[in-house]
């Protein structure tokens, strides 16, 4: 783990973030800010492709995106309990990044792993900004400036859309960098993913944001606090 970050993202799985805020790091990266992810699984339970190759395929999409950073904790596949070692490990990867912003899988989705991850991001955020927790690295409190949460499955209401238009095709790029997940190849079985509906409902999804602020894509994210903007 490296230098400290403007945004830290979380994913259950190397896939997650890419899906749901891959342009918005790609807008953020290109404008100077640095980012980094942290998958807390290595998606070994996935019904294609090998750990191994899964990885290659995420270095590849965070080298599109810009990612700078790329954490891996390691947590098992459909094992996220939220247990007290999980949560100060992530407490850990907060505080030596110091991100001044968070992102998490939004907690309503079809995906157990997807809404457990969401829940842990909450509380590893909050337990990372006391003072008295102590983690075996002795690394200093540091309070997140904003979460935010963004859709993987579903489309829900957004309190922030995000104008990506002009870097969606990098978002498009490090999808189809993701080829055991997203592509139906020799030996592979059908998954939801790599059905030719799921790439395509990803992007009527955001081209709906988009149209909702009269731009051609946008990426919505979920607030759980009132977010500060001038009203003009």
């Amino acid at each position: 783990m490296g230098t400290t970050v403007d945004i830290l993202a979380f994913g259950a799985h190397p896939d997650d973030i890419e899906i749901g805020a891959g342009a918005l790091v790609a807008k953020h990266t290109k404008k100077g800010y640095s980012v980094a992810f942290c998958n807390l699984t290595d998606a070994e339970l996935s019904s294609n492709g090998t750990v191994e190759l899964r990885k290659q395929e995420a270095k590849q999409a965070e080298e599109i995106l810009g990612v700078e950073q790329s954490i891996y904790l390691g947590f098992p596949d459909r094992g996220l309990t939220g247990s007290k070692e999980q949560l100060l490990k992530m407490t850990q990867v907060i505080r030596k990044l110091r991100p001044r912003v968070v992102l998490a899988p939004y907690w309503k989705d079809r995906h157990p792993d997807h809404v457990q991850c969401s829940k842990m991001v909450k509380e590893a955020v909050f337990d990372a900004a006391i003072r008295k927790k102590e983690t075996p690295g002795g690394e200093e409190a540091h309070r997140v400036e904003q979460v935010y949460y963004y859709f993987i499955n579903h489309m829900g209401e957004a309190d922030v859309i995000v104008d990506v238009s002009d870097v969606y095709e990098l978002k498009k790029k490090a999808l189809l960098a993701y080829r055991s997940q997203f592509s139906q190849g020799e030996g592979q079985v059908e998954t939801p993913l790599n059905q030719p509906a799921y790439l395509a409902m990803i992007q009527g999804r955001d081209q709906l944001w988009g149209q909702q602020i009269g731009v051609c894509y946008g990426e919505g994210l979920v607030s759980p606090h009132p977010v500060k903007k001038e009203f003009l």
